[in-house]
């Protein structure tokens, strides 16, 4: 069975759909896609069914990384399906801890950043909606330098489970 990873910001449209493709691409190059399924959702459902925001889709198609996306809302029931869920800043931290059905469910969320050593104490992943295009551009560096560590946090319990 595949191990889950799904990304979350508030409305899926810029930073976890952003995070869905680094990390896809990370997984892939890592030769883990078929033991590895990357999602994305938002904590709210203002912006289910559009696609990603236009400025997340030039920076992505401008670094090589696919942008096919649907937004969509996290739902408390897919904790049982998912084996860690990303949060994009602290917010989004609370919002589904508060969500999760268990204790065991509650766990299983943590903050991207958290998996990039040099973050220090500012773990979040700043919204760039209501900024323009280079708060993009920086939004798509920190997912990029939170990626390796969480490939190998992914990686180690991937090949835990073959074991």
């Amino acid at each position: 069975m595949a191990y889950r990873v799904c990304f979350v910001c508030t409305g899926n449209i810029c930073r976890s759909p952003m995070a869905e493709w680094v990390f896809r691409a990370r997984v892939e190059e890592a030769g883990l896609d078929g033991l590895v399924e990357v999602d994305s959702a938002g904590t709210d459902g203002w912006h289910e069914g559009d696609g990603a925001d236009p400025r997340t889709v030039a920076v992505l198609r401008e670094h090589g990384y696919g942008a096919d996306h649907t937004a969509r809302q996290f739902q408390a029931s897919w904790f049982a399906r998912i084996d860690l869920v990303i949060a994009l800043d602290a917010g989004h931290l609370r919002t589904l801890r508060r969500l999760a059905p268990t204790g065991q469910d509650a766990a299983k969320v943590r903050l991207l950043r958290s998996y990039d050593p040099a973050a220090g104490g500012d773990l979040d992943v700043p919204d760039p909606y209501y900024g323009d295009a280079d708060g993009f551009g920086a939004c798509l560096e920190m997912v990029e330098e939170a990626s390796p560590g969480l490939l190998a946090a992914v990686r180690e319990h991937v090949e835990g489970q073959a074991a």
